[in-house]
């Protein structure tokens, strides 16, 4: 049950989940509209793929802390198969983006100080849910940086 109140942590990473999608954007939008599908090498990630998997993880993250338990029912063949959907175009990834902060936060903001003590049995192994709600913040500054390093190599960091 939620606190009438958000707690101090659970604001926190609220913030800086928001923080860390118009952080995302800004790096996306700086590498020019052609190279956000390039591949600095083989199989290396693009910055849209990269944009992809931080919108579905916001949106997983949420259902993660919403239910306290893993989706019985998640499928990685489906997972991978919407994230390159998703990583077709600047404008449908900017708006999956844009469309799991808002339950992401919520997800965090619903969780009382004593939530984040539940373990959550993930695939990899047990994660208490005041682990799981730094998880979108985490996964963004993680990508905003590879996204960064592929702006660097295309000459566009200012």
């Amino acid at each position: 049950m939620a606190s009438e109140s958000t707690g101090a942590v659970q604001e926190m990473f609220a913030k800086l989940t928001e923080k860390g999608v118009e952080n995302i954007e800004a790096a996306l939008l700086r590498i020019p509209e052609g190279k956000r599908s390039w591949s600095p090498e083989g199989k290396a990630r693009t910055a849209l793929d990269q944009v992809a998997e931080v919108a579905l993880l916001n949106g997983n993250s949420a259902t993660i802390i919403t239910a306290r338990a893993w989706p019985e029912d998640f499928n990685f063949d489906q997972y991978y198969q919407d994230k390159a959907t998703i990583a077709a175009s600047t404008e449908v990834a900017l708006a999956k983006l844009k469309e799991t902060l808002p339950l992401a936060v919520a997800a965090i903001r619903s969780l009382s100080d004593e939530d984040l003590k539940i373990l959550v049995s993930m695939p990899w192994g047990p994660m208490t849910l005041g682990e799981i709600l730094a998880y979108p913040h985490w996964n963004m500054s993680y990508h905003e940086g590879q996204i960064n390093y592929i702006a660097s190599m295309l000459g566009c960091l200012p």
